[in-house]
């Protein structure tokens, strides 16, 4: 059965307001947050076929903090500057064109988009908090039919939760 993890980058940092928001990192917060979450992934069993990641700094920082925690080389992170805040249908369109091989994908980019797609999916969520995890499972095989009447929802978990 395949499962997607969509993931918010954890909680970025403001000390810098001049700084573009591309180049934001992770705030003291969120370097402790990544970490917990992605232990919480692997206390539930999680094995990672793909992590993939918007290319900013925020993102890439909670993926590689979460890629060490579960044991996933660094080096096969999928890095796509297209994740960078793209919209719940360039999301959809990057899910559905994944290779069939893989069965666990992790995506981890940000909001609005990541929140819009769980709706699509059809889960009613306001916002998916940052550090935030949403699990599905497909019902089948082929990430290209990827839509709300192939998925459901498995669960979900922030580090406020």
């Amino acid at each position: 059965m395949k499962k997607i993890i969509l993931i918010r980058h954890a909680k970025s940092a403001w000390d810098h307001p001049w700084l573009d928001d591309f180049e934001r990192p992770l705030a003291e917060r969120g370097l402790r947050d990544a970490p917990q979450m992605a232990a919480s992934l692997k206390n539930r069993g999680i094995t990672v076929d793909l992590i993939c990641s918007s290319t900013a700094k925020r993102t890439n920082q909670t993926a590689c903090l979460t890629a060490e925690v579960l044991g996933y080389p660094e080096k096969k992170i999928h890095w796509e500057k297209s994740l960078y805040h793209a919209s719940e249908d360039h999301l959809l369109h990057f899910i559905q064109s994944q290779s069939d091989q893989i069965q666990t994908l992790v995506l981890v980019g940000h909001n609005p988009g990541l929140t819009e797609l769980i709706n699509v999916l059809g889960v009613k969520l306001d916002n998916l908090p940052t550090s935030g995890q949403f699990a599905f499972s497909l019902s089948t095989t082929h990430w290209k039919e990827l839509s709300r009447d192939t998925c459901t929802f498995d669960w979900w978990d922030s580090p406020k939760k």
